[in-house]
């Protein structure tokens, strides 16, 4: 009894996870640069596999943690700050994107010959026709998420939360491969090329990286989906579900701003 634990917070227990990221990032970044300079792809898959096998020890470990007790009310806003300061620093990593598509757009360097004036080039594509399909497919995700949670928090069907998720997760799969579709349509047919120049640079970096960030959220939704299925969640403990929707819906804004100022205003 000496040793029982009389506070809020929860004293976690040495873990190898933090290292196993750690050298696995290194070793990605590293592989990539040298996969660049035509060294192969192995170190950098090698980094890979190391990043996600440490998410899936890690976070399930988590997933334990919470079913012991030990995400106290204390602790669960602890979680809560945290996520919001990575959700910040994401929208830092999206707001150097948009820097640079709107500098370039609208004060272009290098562009001056003489003291004659050379605008930005832009290429067209049809904002209303594959990109608007994907503005509303991912809309309603973020519909069927909230849908979800607002049965989970206001003690709905348990079928209601777990129809929501899925049909977010299902709706995640279908705008990644309709962006993939339009990838392909711009690179093959349009002759589009990555790194041809600024816009193509700008277009394809934010666009792709808000790809990449659809896929891990549609995984962090097919695992809410599975942990729904298994009874984890009530309507007082459910940060691993919140954090998931926050996450989403910060997809969803961010693409509405890719939408409009990539699309529409781009052209």
């Amino acid at each position: 009894m000496a040793h029982a634990k009389d506070h809020d917070y929860h004293i976690l227990n040495p873990s190898i996870w933090p290292l196993v990221a750690a050298v696995g990032a290194f070793t990605m970044l590293f592989g990539s640069v040298l996969w660049m300079h035509g060294s192969g792809p192995w170190l950098f898959l090698m980094g890979l596999v190391a990043i996600f096998y440490s998410m899936w020890a890690w976070w399930g470990e988590t997933i334990v943690e919470n079913g012991a007790g030990d995400h106290t009310p204390v602790v669960r806003i602890g979680l809560r700050y945290g996520f919001i300061l990575f959700i910040m620093s994401e929208v830092m990593f999206f707001s150097a994107w948009f820097w640079s598509f709107f500098k370039h757009a609208l004060y272009p360097m290098n562009e001056y010959v003489g003291s004659t004036y050379i605008p930005a080039e832009f290429y067209q594509v049809n904002a209303f026709d594959l990109p608007l399909m994907n503005t509303l497919v991912l809309l309603l995700s973020g519909c069927a998420v909230t849908w979800a949670h607002h049965a989970l928090v206001h003690g709905g069907p348990r079928k209601d939360i777990e129809n929501g998720l899925l049909i977010a997760v299902i709706l995640g799969v279908a705008f990644t491969f309709l962006q993939g579709y339009e990838y392909r349509y711009l690179l093959v047919e349009q002759d589009w090329t990555f790194g041809g120049d600024k816009f193509f640079s700008n277009f394809f970096m934010a666009t792709g990286f808000h790809g990449l960030h659809v896929i891990i959220g549609t995984i962090f939704l097919f695992v809410c989906y599975m942990r729904a299925r298994a009874g984890h969640f009530t309507a007082d403990n459910h940060v691993g579900f919140e954090a998931a929707a926050w996450y989403w819906h910060f997809v969803d804004v961010v693409w509405l701003f890719l939408f409009f100022a990539v699309y529409i205003w781009g052209i």
